[in-house]
């Protein structure tokens, strides 16, 4: 007998940090999902029809439509907010005004400044350089680490306050994204944060995680291959 397929796939690289984060999403709710690869620096025609930014991910649920533009939704966040609506419990968005906002706000946050510091100014220097049989962008990666990462860990270790989530008095959208962007760094340099103890602590239960660990260990298989040993970037 064919095991059916999953409603819900998610076009994409594993190595996306946006990727892992809507997988992740999916593993802490129990909902079925499969990840279908794609490479967006040259997509096929029909993703460039379903990601008018022509970014990763986009989603497809299945029983919405099978092709086409129906039933795909393009964006990390607004594919993570569909899910929750489709499957709300466990809820990944709190309840309490306050503190749902404070959830979007560090999801946007991390997906934004913390990406481009930690993506653009770590990870890609390194594994696209190596990738190509280059040597590492390590002077750029350094400095990103030295003088853009700090204010960002900064920011967060403060909106965190010793508390174990960043939202509400549970998990949540914001601490999904948060960990699988600092994961991003981890896959190609060691992430010491012994200086913010508090966003320790939490990135240190979040890698414990199933909804974080899953996605992760995909992603650092294929990155492994390039690159055995993360660098020390301090």
């Amino acid at each position: 007998m064919t095991e059916a397929r999953p409603d819900l796939v998610i076009y994409g690289s594993p190595i996306s940090p946006f990727v892992r984060k809507v997988a992740g999403l999916c593993i802490a709710k129990d909902v079925a999902y499969e990840v279908e690869a794609v490479n967006v620096f040259d997509p096929p025609a029909w993703f460039r029809d379903i990601s008018p930014m022509k970014r990763i991910p986009v989603l497809r649920d299945r029983s919405v439509a099978e092709e086409g533009v129906a039933g795909t939704i393009p964006d990390s966040s607004a594919i993570c907010a569909y899910i929750e609506k489709k499957h709300p419990a466990p809820a990944l968005y709190p309840q309490e005004p306050m503190a749902y906002a404070e959830a979007l706000f560090i999801e946007e946050f991390a997906d934004t400044s913390l990406a481009m510091a930690g993506g653009l100014g770590i990870f890609r220097p390194i594994f696209f350089a190596i990738s190509k049989g280059e040597a590492p962008g390590l002077e750029k990666a350094r400095d990103a680490w030295a003088n853009q990462l700090p204010l960002l860990f900064d920011i967060l270790e403060q909106r965190l306050d010793g508390r174990a989530f960043f939202a509400g008095d549970a998990l949540s959208i914001a601490d999904i994204t948060v960990a699988c962007v600092l994961m991003q760094i981890s896959l190609v340099a060691e992430t010491p944060l012994d200086r913010w103890p508090g966003l320790a602590a939490h990135f240190a239960a979040m890698q414990a995680l199933p909804a974080i660990a899953q996605p992760y260990a995909v992603a650092e298989k294929i990155v492994r291959k390039a690159l055995p040993t993360p660098f020390d970037l301090t």
